[in-house]
């Protein structure tokens, strides 16, 4: 931590998100914290019908309450032979009670019989950033196409990365944390946010 410098809070108590943000915004001028780090305990309901106003909603929700300039993202994975399911609703998918790994086999089950060919499918990432003493959110939106694999294969990642084929026989979860940075619908969001965090506030 640099005491000279600005903290910018990142809005989001996922542990797999927290680590890409730390790497992907390496080089922004802030030192960057989480929720936890300043004490801070709260729940957005995310109640857009898009990603970039459940991003806008929790970035702003985060800043207000901290005073600090906040980034949050939303994101998820869109199946064309589901008609875009699971979308938004990608991290709360089927049963309350599912974890990653369950809504991963969801996916997997309601794609039953269905061809590779068909199996096209995109993750989408908005970022917001929000800062305290202004009215207007900043947002940056990438976009990763792939296709969804018959079961799960690869350790690293997290959410629907053991499903989500890059290539035809490579998961995003079979990638190294850089060689995913590089293409993820993430990394592309953040990679804008940060340039926009240099060019705006630094010193």
């Amino acid at each position: 931590m640099h005491p000279s410098r600005p903290r910018l809070l990142i809005a989001t108590g996922n542990p797999g998100k927290v680590r890409e943000f730390r790497r992907m915004l390496e080089g922004a001028p802030f030192d960057l914290v989480t929720p936890a780090d300043i004490g801070l305990s709260l729940e957005v309901d995310e109640t857009g019908d898009t990603y970039a106003a459940n991003a806008t909603l929790k970035a702003v929700a985060y800043a207000n309450a901290s005073g600090l300039l906040s980034l949050a993202d939303d994101s998820g994975i869109e199946v064309d032979a589901l008609d875009g399911r699971p979308g938004v609703r990608s991290a709360r998918y089927g049963s309350p009670g599912l974890d990653d790994a369950g809504r991963t086999a969801l996916l997997v089950r309601e794609l039953e019989g269905v061809a590779l060919a068909r199996r096209t499918a995109r993750y989408v990432a908005v970022i917001a950033i929000a800062d305290p003493n202004e009215d207007a959110v900043h947002l940056f939106r990438g976009v990763q196409e792939g296709r969804i694999g018959f079961e799960p294969c690869g350790t690293n990642g997290f959410g629907y990365d053991p499903v989500f084929l890059v290539d035809d026989s490579t998961t995003q979860a079979q990638l190294s944390e850089t060689a995913k940075d590089e293409i993820s619908h993430r990394g592309q969001a953040l990679r804008a946010a940060r340039e926009f965090l240099r060019e705006r506030y630094a010193c």
